[in-house]
């Protein structure tokens, strides 16, 4: 996909997306890694601890109770953990990442077909409960257990990732994931209905937006499992969807926080022709100081009499792609007509 556009394995970092980046501090509001929130009081959390009426899972073990305040919602339905585990199709040689164990009703699972399973949990109580699962069982020495929140801590190597997490750290953790090196193979995510959609969406679909281009720019996802909300205790407000996310491996040669700066002006108005977004006061004004930062650090003296409005007005003709719009545009688009436009017109 990448050397049909004609960048082959050199990197694009383009002095006219280093102007636009500035936009990520500025005008819209930054996506960081969050943690997963804490109940602020005390008293309230600890009677999310206590021993409220306990269920049974599908082996008969009696389970915490979970805390909805930490996004918990344990799947109980054996069948569909039986197929996410078929779907991450596992290898015997693999180390398999896990995040959001919980009682353990997947880890189990996952220890019966990966050579070792790394499972993140945020939960004391979950800890202790899966600790205590394992501990006589042929897979004690096979179970590393990760006390910490997934979005702070540093993930370990791992072949595969399969993960029921808190709704709430969908996207950053998705972009976590992306980032981590070594790459690993696939990744099976449990997401809210409406986020895996928009995940996977296309040009023209309603749901198409920012995080669906950056993380198809990365990945490959394919929609899996359809998840009713009564598969889990205690049922959310929310259906769910089981998606798997494959690295492009190797990456498409982006700076991946420069094209974001790029994509976050263009979708901050989808609809809108890329003339329109671009051309704004406020666009303007944050491209011009960005060229200027961007001459000083490198060294180079900014052009006296520079346009900003002018030379964005040239690119934006550049094959007429200033008509264009973001909802209608995929990533061979982006990186046709904006880069090489850009390229063409402030770099040469």
């Amino acid at each position: 996909m990448w050397t049909a556009i004609g960048f082959g394995d050199q990197s694009v970092t383009l002095k006219s997306l280093v102007i636009v980046v500035c936009i990520l501090n500025t005008s819209l509001p930054r996506v960081s890694a969050i943690s997963t929130p804490m109940p602020k009081d005390k008293k309230k959390r600890a009677r999310n601890v206590g021993t409220a009426s306990a269920a049974q899972n599908a082996l008969g073990r009696t389970l915490a109770t979970p805390n909805t305040n930490l996004g918990q919602h344990f799947l109980k339905n054996p069948m569909i953990v039986t197929q996410i585990v078929a779907k991450a199709a596992i290898r015997g040689t693999d180390v398999c990442l896990e995040v959001g164990p919980g009682t353990g009703n997947l880890t189990v699972k996952l220890l019966d077909q990966a050579k070792r399973v790394v499972a993140v949990e945020f939960d004391p109580r979950m800890v202790a409960e899966l600790q205590k699962r394992i501990q006589h069982t042929e897979h004690v020495n096979h179970l590393q257990i990760i006390h910490g929140d997934v979005m702070r801590v540093q993930l370990p190597f791992f072949d595969v990732c399969v993960a029921n997490l808190p709704y709430q750290i969908s996207s950053p953790f998705v972009f976590k994931l992306l980032a981590h090196r070594p790459m690993f193979r696939c990744a099976v995510i449990m997401f809210q209905e409406e986020f895996a959609k928009r995940l996977s969406a296309k040009p023209g679909d309603e749901l198409y937006c920012r995080l669906s281009v950056n993380t198809q720019l990365l990945a490959k996802v394919d929609q899996l499992l359809k998840v009713g909300r009564n598969n889990f205790r205690p049922p959310p407000k929310v259906e769910s969807r089981v998606v798997r996310i494959e690295p492009r491996n190797p990456p498409p040669p982006v700076n991946f926080t420069e094209w974001d700066g790029m994509i976050k002006i263009i979708f901050n108005r989808k609809n809108k022709t890329l003339h329109s977004g671009f051309v704004t006061k406020s666009v303007l004004k944050i491209l011009e100081e960005n060229y200027k930062t961007y001459c000083s650090l490198n060294s180079e003296l900014p052009e006296g009499d520079i346009n900003i409005k002018q030379m964005v007005e040239e690119v934006l003709s550049f094959e007429g792609f200033g008509q264009k719009r973001g909802a209608k545009m995929d990533q061979d688009d982006f990186l046709m007509y904006i880069i090489r436009a850009f390229d063409t017109f402030w770099l040469n």
